[in-house]
């Protein structure tokens, strides 16, 4: 089962564990009832802003949907391991976007951590919109290769190989490759529990 699968059985385990209706979750997350279903059915695989807000919701960190075992200890993540089973991949807040970033998880065996980190392909966006995401925390992210271009408020940053950016996440933001180009970066999402 794929990362993206496990992340909407998740949501609705702990869902019903806390005996929420997908209406409750959707009045209090500010999220559609259609969304709430189309993450717990893995229709969808919402960006980070919709994830966070349920998280709130559930009482839970971000990185409950994403961990695997609980690992209290430092966590060692090798080149070599192989990332296709810790890839969750992402799309903007709309339903009908097509997916544009694929996130390959850092950081999903340490339990009670405070950041996700990820080594994220972001692949060409194919003219689609950019629908800006806005979430409580912080985000940094480096160029690992290619280029970038990060819409942040009124603002759009190009940024390079080896150039960073690090930015409140609550301003309304999108990372999207620049002028059709694939990249890679590396990222970090701090999100206060």
């Amino acid at each position: 089962m794929g990362t993206n699968k496990i992340i909407g059985a998740k949501i609705k385990t702990m869902r019903e564990a806390k005996r929420l209706s997908p209406a409750e979750v959707a009045e209090r997350s500010g999220l559609s009832v259609e969304q709430i279903g189309r993450i717990e059915d893995n229709v969808d695989f919402p960006s980070l802003a919709p994830l966070i807000k349920i998280a709130r919701v559930l009482g839970v960190r971000l990185g409950t949907f994403l961990d695997d075992q609980a690992e209290l200890g430092p966590v060692v993540c090798r080149k070599n391991d192989s990332r296709e089973e810790n890839t969750i991949s992402f799309s903007n807040n709309s339903a009908a976007s097509h997916k544009h970033m694929d996130y390959h998880s850092l950081s999903q065996d340490k339990s009670g951590r405070h950041m996700e980190t990820f080594l994220i392909d972001v692949a060409p966006s194919g003219g689609a919109d950019f629908i800006p995401s806005t979430h409580e925390g912080e985000e940094f992210i480096y160029v690992l290769e290619g280029i970038i271009e990060i819409n942040y408020g009124q603002a759009a940053y190009v940024l390079e190989e080896g150039d960073s950016i690090y930015y409140d996440s609550i301003v309304a933001h999108h990372v999207h490759a620049y002028n059709g180009n694939r990249s890679k970066i590396l990222g970090v999402v701090y999100t206060p529990y």
